[in-house]
């Protein structure tokens, strides 16, 4: 019998790590930074001595992966010696956003996919998330930041995390877009969402109602004013 978590009477605040959802290295920006010839900056870089995953990521995914590494950099809380922020690879488990990673690289994940039921993607996530699970304190939280309404992550991580897996409340319902809007505000406002366990949640549901639009400052309105003229 599991044993229940002691929750504190005063305000207390877990050991808290992220698992960021990786984009996609088979889609239309991952072409042009594959495309033989590219004369970007990055690409140059990724020919070169590399560059760090998080940056190549969130250039293939723009908004969602942005918002999901910025929202996890600013709430992460590991325990001492752990790494509080990892991404999901295709083939290789979980790294830390810092990691380099080469073209090589990029074209190996395009070529595994991220499927609960592919060996080469699953056993070393697993793995990975149960080294991650016995370096955590008994009440820490793991936080999924990716789809919890498939099978691709959920499958694969709630065997090795069990209770500690966590995702935000407020992403059943929404879209990638939406959910990297939410994590940027969230973390622009200093304010965590709240968090629900895996196990026994709904992860899927009706449409979310729209993010509200955001008030521009006066120099921002003064700046597209000019732009326009």
């Amino acid at each position: 019998m599991a044993t229940p978590r002691v929750w504190c009477k005063l305000p207390c605040v877990p050991h808290r790590v992220f698992l960021i959802s990786p984009a996609s290295s088979t889609g239309k920006r991952s072409q042009l930074l594959l495309a033989r010839g590219s004369a970007s900056p990055l690409a140059r870089r990724l020919r070169g001595e590399g560059a760090p995953i998080g940056e190549v990521m969130s250039f293939l995914s723009s908004l969602y992966f942005r918002g999901k590494l910025t929202y996890a950099e600013r709430f992460a809380r590991p325990p001492e010696a752990c790494p509080g922020v990892l991404v999901i690879t295709a083939d290789r488990g979980l790294v830390p956003p810092e990691t380099p990673v080469t073209l090589r690289d990029v074209r190996a994940f395009a070529r595994v996919p991220i499927d609960a039921g592919e060996r080469r993607y699953a056993r070393p996530l697993r793995d990975a998330a149960q080294a991650l699970r016995a370096r955590l304190p008994r009440d820490g939280e793991v936080v999924l930041l990716g789809s919890i309404a498939t099978a691709k992550y959920i499958d694969v991580l709630r065997g090795a995390l069990g209770d500690a897996l966590v995702f935000p409340r407020d992403f059943v319902g929404r879209g990638d877009m939406s959910r990297g809007g939410l994590l940027l505000r969230a973390a622009s406002a200093g304010v965590e969402l709240a968090y629900t366990l895996v196990d026994g949640a709904t992860r899927s549901g009706p449409r979310a109602a729209r993010l509200p639009a955001r008030r521009r400052s006066a120099r921002s309105a003064a700046a597209g004013d000019e732009a326009g003229r």
